[in-house]
């Protein structure tokens, strides 16, 4: 080979490493930009995916911030309406207060009104007997000069005349003064005599508070009780203000009190707690959501309850607001004595009196069953059951005899009719039946052992016997020991001994009997 050749070999394979070079860089240029194409098509998909990650975590973040706002509203909504509730009471407990001290204050000014009324009657009255007596001395005074004139007779004789003819003329007006001062008395001791019942009211309802303004609600377990107080006490602040009862969790297992006067209240929130309890949801929607309707079924069944005393004792048409009150009484207690009850009862046994003297039986019935209709608001207006029941009846129309029965049934007017009387009668027949009316057992057998061990201690005694539920004593003396006369001695003695050992309510009556027996045998 020649040089040439060697030159053109050279060169030739410069050539092709020149473009095999260029090949492999166009080569890996075109992977290269293939390889960067792929990468940022990969690197837009996952930008793409991060901005829809994103996005969804911010509608989460933004749902939950809306969730964590409505449920706070509403914590807030709650917490205002309990607040605002609270003030509604406070402002309608500073309104009764109020009220009372008005009342009181008119009161304070009719009694002195009274009193000033008295001082001047008794002023007046100070001067006539002045003037009286004044008159008396200057017609003394004529009689005797005149006497003395007339008849020469010594002024110890004038003076007999004068004395006689005054003391004549003025013994009417001592009798009406007499009279005057002994109706003082009288109405003098009859307030004095409500003071006293209204002290002893007072002191004995401590003793009955708790047998009859509670209910009691079982649980099925004590967890049950904490959802019932609610988170810082929510639950249970709603229920007493919706029903304006107390409720008293304590150490009682599986169970919680509810402690109220009004009876009415105490059924309402008696029912919404077992429903509550028996649904499980607890919180203060749920919890004005079922009051209101234990609230309609309450006035539903005390409505029906009313409809059924009317329809049972047949007394005809009745104003819906009437048939209302009758069906509350049968939230109504006369000592231990449903007054609904009694009402019917009364009504019956009036109706039969009626019937056996030829009265009208079907408005003694009426008049029987309204006779306690004012115990169904007593406790809401201000006097006593009678004088409710007389305005309820006036207000919508009732009969007379209807009213006069009401007015005189306890006594606080002469009634005026035969029916009044009837139902009088009738009323005292149902409470005196026995098992109407509860007494304390214990009671009752104490005071009854108590009698007998008074008799059988005093000397002469053989047995006692008290009967009539402890109103009367029969004692049996041995006649061998005691004579009849001697009867009347044990007799004042055991009443003595009983007045002042024991307290009782109204008087017991005490029977000395001794039996004188004579035997002999016939042979």
């Amino acid at each position: 080979m020649n040089e040439i050749d060697i030159i053109i070999t050279v060169i030739i394979s410069a050539l092709a490493l020149i473009a095999g070079i260029g090949a492999g860089y166009f080569l890996r240029v075109k992977l290269s930009e293939k390889s960067f194409k792929a990468t940022r098509e990969k690197s837009e998909q996952i930008i793409q995916n991060a901005k829809l990650d994103a996005e969804k975590v911010k509608k989460e973040a933004i749902s939950e911030g809306k969730q964590e706002v409505a449920e706070f509203k509403r914590d807030v909504e709650s917490d205002l309406k309990e607040r605002k509730q609270t003030v509604i009471e406070h402002e309608n407990k500073i309104a009764q207060r109020e009220e009372a001290l008005d009342r009181r204050i008119l009161n304070a000014d009719k009694k002195e009104e009274v009193l000033l009324s008295k001082e001047q009657k008794l002023e007046d009255r100070k001067m006539e007997l002045d003037n009286l007596i004044k008159n008396a001395e200057e017609l003394n005074l004529k009689h005797e000069t005149k006497l003395i004139e007339i008849a020469s007779l010594s002024q110890e004789e004038a003076k007999e005349i004068i004395m006689s003819d005054i003391r004549e003329k003025l013994s009417v007006e001592i009798a009406l003064f007499i009279k005057e001062e002994e109706e003082k008395a009288k109405a003098e001791i009859h307030n004095r005599a409500k003071n006293l019942l209204a002290l002893a009211l007072q002191k004995y309802a401590s003793e009955t508070t708790t047998e009859r303004t509670i209910s009691v609600v079982d649980l099925p377990s004590d967890e049950m009780k904490g959802r019932i107080i609610g988170r810082e006490g929510r639950n249970i602040r709603t229920i007493e203000a919706l029903t304006g009862v107390d409720l008293i969790i304590d150490d009682t297992p599986e169970a919680v009190v509810l402690s109220g006067f009004d009876p009415i209240r105490r059924e309402i929130a008696k029912k919404t707690l077992q429903s509550l309890v028996n649904d499980g949801r607890i919180h203060p929607g749920r919890i004005e959501e079922l009051v209101e309707r234990s609230r309609q079924e309450v006035e539903m069944f005390i409505r029906e309850s009313g409809e059924e005393a009317v329809f049972k004792t047949g007394i005809g048409k009745l104003h819906p607001d009437l048939i209302k009150l009758l069906g509350k009484l049968n939230y109504r207690t006369s000592f231990g004595q449903n007054v609904l009850n009694h009402s019917i009862e009364t009504a019956f046994l009036a109706g039969k009196l009626a019937a056996e003297i030829g009265e009208n039986e079907i408005m003694a019935r009426r008049a029987g069953l309204l006779h306690d209709i004012g115990k169904a608001v007593d406790h809401e207006i201000e006097g006593s059951h009678v004088e409710i029941g007389v305005e309820l009846c006036t207000k919508y129309r009732e009969n007379k005899i209807v009213i006069d029965a009401i007015a005189s049934h306890h006594g606080d007017s002469e009634a005026e009719t035969i029916i009044g009387v009837l139902v009088a009668a009738a009323d005292a027949l149902s409470a005196a039946r026995p098992g109407a009316r509860s007494e304390q057992l214990e009671n009752y057998i104490k005071r009854i052992e108590q009698l007998e061990d008074i008799s059988n201690k005093v000397r002469g005694v053989d047995k006692s016997f008290a009967i009539q539920a402890g109103r009367e004593i029969r004692v049996l003396v041995k006649p061998e020991e005691v004579d009849d006369l001697s009867t009347f001695r044990i007799a004042r003695e055991i009443k003595e001994e009983i007045e002042n050992k024991l307290s009782y309510p109204g008087t017991i009556k005490v029977t000395v009997i001794r039996e004188t027996r004579a035997t002999d045998v016939a042979k």
